[in-house]
């Protein structure tokens, strides 16, 4: 028997919605090519994870919100990320997919940098656009999510920076979801040769939430030289289950590309996170944290894989398990044939709290070339005994010692994170989801 798919919106809402938003007819097309794939493909099928009964199809698409540039309509959840306004350098911030306000440096025009919402990088940077939106480092056809994420996606940001230009100031993106509304955001990034930029987002639910989906989508590309450090914390609330696929394509010879991910959402959440290792002496290092809490299910995997020779790969994944809340941390480095003098390493370690909590990290090599370096660790258990009492020895109370305890798990991770603001915020997140 054949389960009967539906969508909240039809071909016809697509239209209009692409028409009001004066996008180029290829990008109107591809979205009513990807609402037919949606229709006949499967979900994803993560490792250990049934996501049949999740809610990805039951959302608003209104997104009820104006577009503005005022930082005084900001919200004070947005506000405490961003800082105060004089101090505001780079900054994009959406709300339920909208545009709410900008502040761009004079240096980046200078340099030909673009840093806009994917709306107006369609109007006003259509073939770059085209050029790279799910190309590569992922297509729309691979499953049910990342087609139903090509027809409806409704936010997002486009970058691109010239060859030889080093961006010297982060540029951020505050990502805000609010009610049931279905955000469909796409992240589009473009480093060409020898140029260095660091991004910074995150994704917060504001004011009062209803069942909803987060499906997102990024995309890295970094050309011969490059290097790109993207930081993220997601921190969406419980009534939202997310999906989301961050993908890099290493392509240049000696080219980077770092990911500090601080996964701290509390819904159900399937996140996957690949680095193409394409180019010779190419880099690329994954380093997450999350904390999972109430009975929320989770489920990240990790992906690098080598094509490049004397490409390196290295990921450390560390993830805190309270109450009855499940998750999976898979890693994965594989080396094709070919990729000579690839090096890849692993580390995935989970801390239980609970009798009712369950944490599984599963590290995997595939490894098709001889001339290799691989190795990985992996660890799940519950926190020492001997710890806590040797810390409640000294007087401490037994919540004082499993928060020391907690963040003395999570540091060698967060501690190590190559984007200053991204480790601030993630421990203000911790602390508030330990207690």
């Amino acid at each position: 028997m054949t389960t009967e798919i539906t969508f909240p919106v039809n071909q016809q809402d697509i239209t209009s919605f692409s028409k009001d938003r004066n996008e180029p007819q290829w990008f109107s097309d591809l979205r009513l090519t990807s609402l037919d794939k949606a229709l006949n493909l499967e979900l994803p099928k993560p490792d250990k994870t049934k996501i049949s009964k999740w809610n990805f199809t039951s959302f608003d698409f209104d997104a009820k919100v104006e577009e503005s540039n005022s930082f005084s309509l900001l919200s004070e959840g947005v506000r405490s990320l961003v800082g105060d306004e004089k101090n505001i350098q780079n900054l994009l911030a959406q709300k339920n997919g909208v545009t709410t306000y900008e502040a761009l440096h004079d240096d980046l025009n200078s340099k030909g940098v673009i840093f806009t919402d994917l709306k107006t990088g369609l109007q006003e940077h259509e073939e770059l656009v085209k050029t790279y939106f799910m190309k590569d480092a992922i297509s729309l056809d691979e499953n049910r999510l990342t087609a139903l994420h090509a027809a409806l996606v409704n936010g997002g940001i486009f970058i691109y920076v010239p060859k030889n230009v080093e961006v010297e100031l982060p540029l951020q993106a505050v990502y805000s979801h609010e009610g049931n509304f279905g955000l469909f955001n796409h992240v589009l990034i473009v480093a060409d040769e020898n140029s260095s930029v660091t991004y910074v987002e995150n994704y917060l639910s504001e004011g009062s939430s209803t069942e909803a989906v987060a499906n997102i989508v990024s995309e890295v590309y970094v050309e011969n030289g490059a290097v790109v450090r993207y930081g993220a914390v997601d921190n969406l609330t419980e009534t939202v289950t997310t999906y989301v696929n961050r993908r890099g394509q290493v392509t240049g010879r000696d080219a980077q590309l770092y990911w500090a991910l601080g996964q701290m959402n509390d819904g159900n959440t399937v996140s996957e996170n690949t680095t193409y290792l394409v180019g010779e002496g190419s880099y690329g290092d994954t380093k997450t944290v999350s904390i999972g809490r109430g009975k929320q299910s989770q489920n990240f995997t990790t992906n690098i894989i080598h094509f490049g020779k004397n490409s390196d790969g290295q990921i450390l994944k560390h993830g805190v398990m309270k109450d009855a809340a499940t998750s999976i941390f898979n890693g994965v480095s594989k080396i094709e044939h070919g990729a000579t003098k690839a090096n890849g390493e692993q580390t995935e370690r989970v801390l239980m709290l609970s009798e009712k909590a369950r944490g599984d990290a599963n590290p995997i090599l595939l490894i098709d070339e001889d001339d290799v370096t691989a190795g990985h660790a992996a660890s799940v258990g519950k926190i020492d005994p001997v710890q806590m009492f040797y810390l409640m020895s000294r007087g401490l109370s037994r919540k004082e010692a499993e928060r020391l305890i907690i963040h003395g798990f999570l540091e060698p991770v967060v501690g190590d994170l190559p984007i200053e603001s991204v480790k601030e915020q993630l421990y203000d997140v911790i602390e508030r989801k330990v207690y």
